[in-house]
Parts: C-alpha cells; structure tokens; sequence
C-alpha cells in the first residue's frame, strides 16, 4: 500500500490536462480581447466618421442655409442630427438629439462653429453588445464620440469666372446728387464729378479687413436679385460686369471656357499684397452669354429655394451654376479713372451667385447672390472677417 502511494505521488499521468485548461483559458481571454477590442475600436472609429460628417453637415447648413438659426429645429442642428444618424455603428444607429448639438465660439470669439456628439451607451439604450465579453461579465461597452466644425472666412477661391462687378459701398450722394441716397443694384459710385473733381459729400467704400466693411455680406445679401450687363462708363455700377484676362491665356474661347468649366487657379484677397486684374481685350459680351448658358445647361434643373435661400439641384451636391464671381474695390477703379489711369481693377472680395437664365436680346445675365464656399490660404495672411466666402473644416 504504501508502495502505491508513493507510485501514485510519483505518477504525472493527467498533468497535460491542467496545462491545456490553463493554456484554452488563457487562449480564449486572449481571443475575447482580441475580437472584443478590436470591434471596440472600430466602432469607435465609425462614431467618430458619424460625428464628423455630423459637424460638417451642420456647419455647412449654418453657412447655406441660415448663419442665425441655431433652434433645435433649425437647418443646421437637422442637418447635423440627421447626417450623423445616417452612419451607422456596429451596424445600429446612433443617438444624437438637439442637446447634442451645440455652438461654441471660435478661439477669437466668433460664432462660427457646430459641435456635435454621438453616443451608442447604457444611459441612451443603444450600448454596443460585445461578443465574448459576457463570458467574463461585461455585455457591453459605451461609445461616444465629438467632433467640431468650423465656417471660417476664406480669403482665396478656385474656379472664380472671368469676369468682376464692384463691391458694395455706402451710398452718401444718389444719382441726383441728393445726400444719404439709399444704395440700389442701379446705384452708381460717385467720388468725382465730370471733371474729375472730388464731390463734398462723396460715396465711400470700406474695404473687408477694416472696421465697417461696406460690402456684400451674406446676412444683408443672400438672395437679392442680380442683373448683370457689360459695363460702360466710367463709374462703377453694381450690374456692370468686366471681363478679365485670368492667368493662363487670352481670347474668347478661353475666356468662355472658363465661364463653362473650372479654371483652378487659386486667386487670394491679401491687404498687404493686393491683386490686379487687368481687362480682358475686346468685345466679351457674346462668350459672357455663352459661357453663362453653357453652365446652366450642365444643370437645367436647379432652382433657388426662397424658404432656405439656397438652390436645390437634383444632380450636384452644389450646383455648376453657382459660382464665384470676382469683386473689386470700387474707389480704387473711380481714382485711377480720375486721374487719367488705364482701367485698372484691384480684388476686393468674391461674391456667391445663382446664374438662372440670359437674356440674349439685351445682353443680360439674370441671377441670385448666394453664398459660396472658399479656401484658405495661409500665404495671404489671416483670412479678414469681412470675406463673403466660407472655408468649411473640422477643427477638432
């Protein structure tokens, strides 16, 4: 008997069995956290694109569709709510309400940006369930994800068309010499009288990086109806349009291809360095019309939407038919023709707009001020607050 006890105490028979239990528990913890984890932070990944798409449809809402309606059931917290919902986690969709979407201000106070948080977690009803987890006890994990946009001003833009209106002053003297004349799309402006002498009580133009900004804004302008025609004279009107010789070559065909298509050169609005256009040579009135037409012919369809004051198009994300269109500085173009200069036009700022039809009878191009998207360029310096055009990004 006591030989076998001592057989027996001597005897490992059986002692692979532990180490493969030991070894399958060990196995399947590492199995649970591989899976586990690694659906855990892909679902991360997916709430983080749910929150980002959600921030730029927002932000993007706030510039197009209203930059002043920030109620839970205005355009920019649907748009983000919905587009954030439309990205599925873990194949579920995640909760976002009105709460979640919020408005902070920009580092220098202006109020430019859409935040917006998505959550699949116990406290919303929506966790996302693990697969091995429940083994050792946990069920589920929560996920939750930020992500914040901006509409910043922009000071550059692409596929900006060949030709340029004046920017928008202060009227002080109306086409009757009358003082304080309200300022109209058929006003004129008036500096200098025939003989080039400077008027008591003249128009003034403040331009975009200064205090005062005269221009086209989108809260004053978005929707109002343009009228375009080729300019005459020597006094700026905001229909009159003027061709201009874009970087790359001269003539109507390229000047009409450029109406038509995208030229992309990237034009910036810098105080410290201005930029010149010059006129492009002879008669542009015809490839105007037929670059204008070619555009809306891309989209026949499209419309403006008064409730949005935006355009709506069943083909494009944004409509062909909304583009940029060059401003430049009235006053600088009313002195050098006062003072016997060439026409010479200085960049002043860029201005959205909706090309509905033209008229080609009376040479005039029928359409809406819209707003635009642009782009920043860092070699121009800080983008000025005065900038009709919004540059859209996710800055966290």
């Amino acid at each position: 008997m006591r030989a076998h006890m001592h057989h027996l105490r001597r005897d490992e028979r059986g002692m692979s069995l532990v180490f493969v239990s030991v070894a399958f528990m060990a196995l399947l913890s590492a199995t649970t956290l591989a899976i586990d984890v690694g659906m855990f932070m892909n679902s991360r990944a997916q709430a983080q694109n749910a929150a980002d798409a959600g921030a730029l449809a927002g932000v993007t809402a706030l510039v197009f569709n209203s930059f002043t309606d920030r109620t839970s059931t205005g355009p920019a917290v649907m748009s983000a709510i919905n587009t954030a919902k439309a990205n599925s986690v873990a194949g579920a969709t995640v909760s976002v309400t009105p709460a979640d979407v919020t408005f902070p201000n920009d580092p220098s106070g202006q109020p430019n940006r859409v935040q917006v948080q998505v959550f699949r977690t116990a406290d919303r009803s929506n966790a996302v369930s693990t697969l091995m987890g429940g083994i050792f006890g946990v069920a589920t994990a929560d996920v939750i994800a930020t992500a914040t946009a901006e509409a910043s001003p922009a000071n550059a833009m692409t596929c900006v068309k060949p030709f340029m209106i004046p920017d928008k002053w202060k009227e002080n003297v109306d086409s009757k010499g009358n003082p304080d004349g309200p300022w109209t799309t058929n006003s004129n402006f008036d500096e200098f009288d025939n003989k080039g002498n400077p008027l008591p009580n003249a128009d003034v133009y403040i331009p975009a990086e200064q205090t005062g900004y005269t221009g086209y804004t989108t809260a004053n302008d978005a929707g109002t109806t343009l009228v375009l025609r080729a300019g005459t004279g020597n006094q700026p009107n905001p229909s009159f349009y003027y061709s201009w010789k874009m970087p790359g070559d001269t003539g109507g065909s390229f000047y009409r291809d450029n109406i038509a298509a995208c030229n992309t050169s990237v034009i910036s609005y810098d105080p410290n360095n201005p930029y010149y256009m010059t006129q492009e040579p002879g008669a542009m009135s015809g490839p105007t019309l037929q670059g204008i037409q070619d555009l809306i012919d891309q989209d026949p369809d499209a419309q403006w939407v008064d409730s949005c004051k935006c355009v709506k198009s069943p083909k494009f994300s944004i409509s062909p038919r909304v583009f940029p269109i060059p401003l430049f500085n009235p006053q600088y173009y009313a002195e050098g023709k006062a003072n016997g200069r060439v026409a010479s036009f200085e960049l002043a700022n860029f201005l959205g707009f909706f090309a509905q039809r033209v008229d080609n009878s009376n040479g005039q191009i029928y359409g809406i001020i819209t707003q635009i998207i642009g782009v920043v360029d860092k070699n121009a310096g800080p983008a000025p607050a005065g900038m009709f055009a919004r540059s859209i990004r996710l800055v966290q």
